[in-house]
């Protein structure tokens, strides 16, 4: 194995970089908290790892790409881009306590960038990675899908540094997952006068969301969920429209297909009305055999380590959906994801960004890696 053993990772420096990376805030869709996000970690990487950190322009904002020269053999994945608005720095500042570390966006997943890169600093051959920082990761990830999937062919392995599962354990699968938008169009009339004028969208809406519950699967993994509603507007009108969006998680291509095909199918219940769906299971399951020979390198570094699937998705279900062996969860390890009590354990930096190292550096001097449509192998780091 490469690792550089003569250094090891600084827990003050790693707290001291993830600072400035929390304190700039970066919301998704922000623009121009977004490019201050991105200068900071490609500054952040080049700090530590030399070279030059490259801004990938998009229209969600700028991603961040770096590589180590020679053949790629390994993509290091994160995102730098949050769910809180500006403004939650100032209500929830960083703050370092009894073995904490809090404040927005240390967990999900700015805690992760600067675990990888700390570890990756502890390689003196950095030949082959890459690294790739997305700007878009909590909103969809349209516009670095593309980017995504291209390095992850060429380099034909991914880890990916979202935080971990409860107690530091590893995703190794994770369930395709997706918003539609159904919108229901019906007629206005007076509630009083002539209701019977009117084509109701929230009663059409009512009858559209039992139809849509009925599609869930649980037995196999299959979750169909509305969890936003918007309809009408004065209490004496019959609503002309309503929108229901609806959260669907599936751990199978089949289930992906069977949901997606029930929406585009939906029919309305009351005369006259109108449906149309739009949206779809845009992150495609990530089996658990994606992870397979990634996660036997990792238990032969740390044999306590565990790992398992998880209903959240993440930019590793498009990886993992392409054949490329894939193991996540390898970022942070707290809690709190999308959340004000969102945290960050600091007695676990240090180990998780050798982690990182080790696991790279297994990669550079093992085979390649490959699926075959079967099993990943695991022979890797022997």
């Amino acid at each position: 194995m490469t690792t550089h053993r003569t250094a090891q990772p600084r827990v003050d420096a790693m707290l001291d970089d993830l600072r400035t990376l929390v304190e700039i805030e970066s919301p998704s869709r922000d623009l121009k908290a977004l490019r201050d996000s991105a200068e900071a970690v490609a500054a952040l990487i080049e700090k530590h790892l030399g070279g030059r950190a490259t801004l990938v322009e998009s229209e969600a904002g700028p991603h961040v790409h770096w590589s180590g020269g020679g053949d790629p053999k390994v993509l290091v994945l994160g995102h730098h881009d949050t769910v809180f608005p500006l403004g939650t720095l100032e209500r929830r500042p960083f703050a370092v306590e009894d073995g904490r570390v809090t404040g927005p966006g240390v967990f999900d997943m700015l805690g992760g960038l600067v675990q990888a890169v700390h570890g990756l600093a502890l390689l003196d051959d950095r030949s082959g990675v890459e690294i790739l920082v997305t700007a878009d990761e909590e909103v969809g990830s349209r516009a670095s899908r593309a980017l995504i999937e291209e390095r992850a062919l060429a380099c034909g392995a991914v880890l990916v540094f979202e935080g971990s599962a409860d107690g530091g354990v590893l995703k190794t699968g994770r369930k395709g997952c997706g918003t539609f938008e159904v919108t229901v169009t019906g007629r206005a009339s007076h509630a009083g006068l002539e209701p019977e004028a009117g084509i109701n969208a929230l009663v059409e809406a009512s009858h559209q969301v039992l139809d849509m519950v009925a599609l869930s699967r649980p037995g196999v993994g299959t979750t169909v969920t509305p969890t936003v509603a918007s309809v009408g507007g004065q209490d004496n009108v019959v609503p002309a429209q309503a929108t229901v969006l609806v959260d669907v998680r599936v751990e199978s291509a089949e289930e992906k297909e069977r949901v997606e095909s029930a929406f585009a199918a939906l029919t309305p219940h009351l005369d006259g009305a109108r449906i149309e769906v739009q949206g779809g299971v845009g992150r495609p399951p990530m089996p658990e055999s994606a992870s397979t020979a990634l996660m036997a390198l990792a238990k032969r570094l740390f044999p306590q380590l565990e790992g398992t699937a998880v209903g959240g998705g993440s930019d590793g279900n498009f990886t993992a959906a392409l054949g490329v062996p894939t193991l996540d969860g390898l970022g942070a390890v707290g809690g709190g994801a999308h959340a004000d009590h969102e945290f960050l354990l600091v007695d676990t930096l240090a180990e998780r960004a050798e982690l990182a190292a080790g696991l790279v550096a297994a990669i550079q001097d093992g085979p390649e890696l490959t699926t075959d449509g079967g099993p990943l192998t695991a022979d890797a780091g022997r």
